[in-house]
C-alpha cells in the first residue's frame, strides 16, 4: 500500500514499516507499563499499610521509582532489535540502550542496599552508636561493588575483553589476598558478629578461661573488660571460632552445692536435712530453691546435694546470693546442732594392743 501511495522502493517500504511497528510497540508498551505500574503498586502499597513495616514501604518506593524506566529501556531494546536498521547504527543504538539500562539497574541496586543498611543501622541508634556507624560504613563498599559490576557489564558490551582484564587484575589480587589473609578473615568474622549478633556491647561473655564485659567490637579485634580488671583484646576470628557463653541472655543461673555431715548424725534428723535447707534459703532474695537430697556415702561424710537458681545474670548478684545461701545453711545447721564433716582419721585399738602398751 505504501508503494502505491508514495511510489517507494521495496527496501524503503520495509524500513518505514519496521519503524512504524517499532514506534507502535514503544507507544503501546509505554502505556501498558504505566497502567501495569498503577495497578501493581496500588496493591503493593495497600499491603504495605497492613504490615506497617518501614523497610517494606521504602523498598516499594524504590521499585516504583525505577520500574517504568528500566522496563521501558528493555522494551526499547526489543523494539530496536526487530527494526531492520543499518548494522552499525543498530549496534550503536543497542549499546547506548544497554549502557543506560545498566546505569539505571545499578542505581536501583545501590538505592535498595542503602535503605536496607540504614534500616538495620537504626536499630542500634539508641543502644550502640558504634555499631550503627560500622553498619553504615558498609554502604560505600557495597556501592563500589555494584558500580564495579556495572562498569564491567558496560565494558563487555563495548567489546572489551573482560576475561583478559580480570586475569591481569587477578595476579595483583592474589598477591594482595595472600598478604592480607589474616585481616580479611577478621573482617569476615566482624561481619558474622555484626549480623549474627552472638553478643553485643556490655554483654558478659566467657571465652575459654576468660570472663568479661564486651567494650568494643572493631573491624579486626574485639575488646573485653575482664572481671579481674584487665582488658582483653581478641581477634574477631578467635571469637567466631570459639565456644562462647553469653551470660547476659541467661535468665537464671543454676548452682549445685554439695554438703557433707558426719556419719554419727541421727537418722531422724538426717531425714529432715532437705527440709531444713529448703526453709533456710527459700526466703532469700533472688533465690529460687529447686531440690535438696541425700546424695550418697563419702569416705568420711554423708553427702547432700542442694540445687537452687539465682534469678539474675549479674555476676555480683550471683556472688552475693551464694554468700547469703551459705550463711543461711550454716546458721540452720548450728540451730539443729548438725556437724559438717571434714577429713578425719579414727584409729581402733584392740585390748591386746592396750595390754602390750601397758607392759611397756
Amino acid at each position: 500500500m505504501l508503494e502505491n501511495i508514495f511510489n517507494l522502493s521495496d527496501s524503503l517500504q520495509n524500513f518505514i514499516t519496521d519503524l512504524i511497528i517499532a514506534f507502535s510497540i514503544l507507544i503501546l508498551g509505554y502505556y501498558f507499563l504505566k497502567i501495569s505500574r498503577n495497578i501493581i503498586f496500588r496493591q503493593l502499597k495497600k499491603f504495605s499499610k497492613k504490615t506497617e513495616n518501614i523497610l517494606t514501604d521504602q523498598i516499594i518506593e524504590i521499585v516504583d521509582k525505577y520500574f517504568v524506566p528500566i522496563a521501558y529501556f528493555g522494551l526499547l531494546y526489543l523494539a530496536i532489535k526487530e527494526a531492520q536498521l543499518n548494522p552499525a547504527i543498530l549496534a550503536t543504538v543497542k549499546t547506548i540502550v544497554i549502557i543506560i539500562t545498566t546505569i539505571y539497574v545499578t542505581k536501583f541496586l545501590v538505592d535498595i542496599s542503602k535503605i536496607v543498611i540504614y534500616y538495620y543501622s537504626e536499630k542500634y541508634h539508641n543502644s550502640d552508636s558504634i555499631i550503627e556507624r560500622n553498619i553504615k560504613a558498609l554502604f560505600p563498599a557495597i556501592r563500589i561493588i555494584f558500580w564495579g559490576l556495572g562498569l564491567i557489564s558496560i565494558l563487555s558490551n563495548l567489546g572489551f575483553d573482560i576475561a583478559a582484564i580480570i586475569a591481569g587484575l587477578g595476579i595483583g589480587g592474589v598477591a594482595l589476598a595472600l598478604a592480607s589473609q589474616g585481616i580479611l578473615q577478621d573482617l569476615f568474622s566482624y561481619f558474622a558478629i555484626l549480623f549474627d549478633r552472638p553478643f553485643e556491647i556490655s554483654d558478659l561473655i566467657s571465652v575459654g578461661d576468660f570472663i568479661g564485659h564486651v567494650e568494643h567490637i572493631g573491624i579486626k579485634t574485639t575488646r573485653i573488660k575482664a572481671i579481674t580488671g584487665e582488658q582483653l583484646i581478641l581477634a574477631n576470628t578467635d571469637l567466631t571460632n570459639s565456644r562462647l557463653r553469653n551470660f547476659k541472655r541467661m535468665e537464671q543461673r543454676q548452682v549445685i552445692l554439695k554438703i557433707g555431715v558426719i556419719y554419727e548424725t541421727d537418722n531422724k534428723i538426717l531425714a529432715q536435712i532437705p527440709d531444713i535447707i529448703e526453709k533456710a534459703i527459700n526466703n532469700i532474695e533472688n533465690i529460687t530453691f529447686d531440690l535438696a537430697y541425700f546424695y550418697g556415702f563419702g569416705d568420711f561424710s554423708l553427702n547432700f546435694e542442694v540445687i537452687y537458681y539465682v534469678d539474675s545474670n549479674d555476676i555480683r548478684v550471683y556472688r552475693l546470693a551464694r554468700n547469703e545461701v551459705n550463711l543461711a545453711i550454716k546458721n540452720a545447721f548450728s540451730h539443729y546442732q548438725l556437724e559438717f564433716a571434714y577429713p578425719t582419721q579414727v584409729n581402733y585399738l584392740s585390748s591386746s594392743s592396750i595390754k602390750e602398751n601397758d607392759q611397756d
